[in-house]
């Protein structure tokens, strides 16, 4: 038995007996380096790869060593999409990008974690402020330091302060350090660095980039097959930050929404992601023109196959009107 192996093993044995569905340690992808679509257990169809499937849940993946993806089911807008949590495992402790959307959720997050390590858990990137990325970090180690762009941490103070927030909500858990455009972590020999590309899908998006392992990991400025969600989002600032992050030294590129498949089908997707974006914004921009209210916008708005891909029929809307309030100039 190799050592993946085994690990995924006890994690099987963990979930198992717990109520959850077993990981998936048959098939899977051994690193970063190989591995396919279907020995993932993922469609490699763009437009299929954010729902989720007959895979086992939740599923962890050693992309190289000590680099871990790990994908739950979540459900948005009425579907079934799976939700990527993100971790680096050193001497020193391990690195977090992004939770899950409540404190059971986490908690299973970290127990998958201390399934693979006894290091404990010292740093936490929130690298999306949403709340399916966000709900859960009450679930984290009190003592670990949670970094955020300043952005998100006005989102959640506001999150936090909102009146329409019920009384039994978990607790928000607020950034203790902010990075406004790049931080070099060495933890345990390993160089991590946290960086802000650019607004994109909330304004405050952070990436976190391994420069030895060339794994970066996006959060929800890649959405793996899924229709550009845009209600807090930047339309042409984050197809701008798309293509810088193309243009770093990566072989793998880490969504926050939909399946983790081989490095290749990941990298192309990237690809025909930024084309969706921008042909959101060319066909908002193309109503604007022709003087569409934008009432009337998302009615009369053709996608082609967009409108196939998951979540079509709930963000198709707000993404329009979103590319309306960049193109009058009503974007903060």
């Amino acid at each position: 038995m190799t050592g993946r192996t085994a690990v995924l093993a006890t994690l099987a044995l963990a979930w198992t007996a717990c109520g959850r569905p077993s990981a998936d340690g048959t098939g899977a992808a051994e690193s970063a380096g190989g591995g396919t679509a279907a020995t993932r257990g993922a469609p490699a169809t763009p437009g299929a790869a954010g729902t989720a499937s007959e895979a086992r849940y939740p599923r962890v993946e050693e992309l190289a060593r000590g680099v871990y993806s790990y994908e739950q089911e979540h459900v948005a807008g009425g579907e079934t999409i799976s939700t990527v949590s993100f971790f680096v495992v050193t001497d020193e402790g391990v690195l977090v990008a992004d939770g899950q959307e409540s404190p059971e959720e986490t908690g299973r997050l970290v127990e998958a974690i201390a399934g693979i390590t006894d290091r404990p858990i010292t740093h936490v990137v929130i690298c999306s402020d949403h709340g399916d990325h966000t709900g859960g970090n009450s679930a984290f180690p009190a003592g670990a330091t949670f970094y955020a762009h300043p952005t998100s941490l006005a989102n959640l103070e506001a999150m936090a302060a909102s009146p329409n927030r019920a009384a039994d909500a978990p607790a928000v858990i607020l950034p203790t350090e902010l990075i406004p455009e790049r931080r070099v972590l060495e933890l345990g020999g390993r160089e991590i660095d946290i960086l802000f590309l650019g607004r994109a899908h909330t304004g405050g998006d952070l990436v976190v980039y391994l420069p030895r392992e060339k794994v970066m990991f996006m959060s929800e400025t890649f959405l793996h097959g899924i229709f550009p969600a845009m209600r807090s989002a930047y339309p042409s600032e984050w197809a701008a930050m798309i293509e810088r992050a193309q243009a770093m030294d990566v072989d793998m590129y880490i969504p926050g929404h939909g399946h983790v498949t081989s490095p290749e089908e990941l990298r192309a997707d990237l690809e025909t992601y930024r084309q969706a974006v921008e042909r959101v914004i060319a066909e908002g921009r193309r109503l604007h023109d022709d003087g569409v209210s934008v009432e009337e916008a998302a009615d009369e708005a053709r996608f082609g196959d967009l409108g196939q891909w998951p979540l079509y029929e709930s963000q198709a809307p707000r993404a329009i009107q979103r590319v309306y309030m960049e193109l009058d100039g009503e974007l903060p």
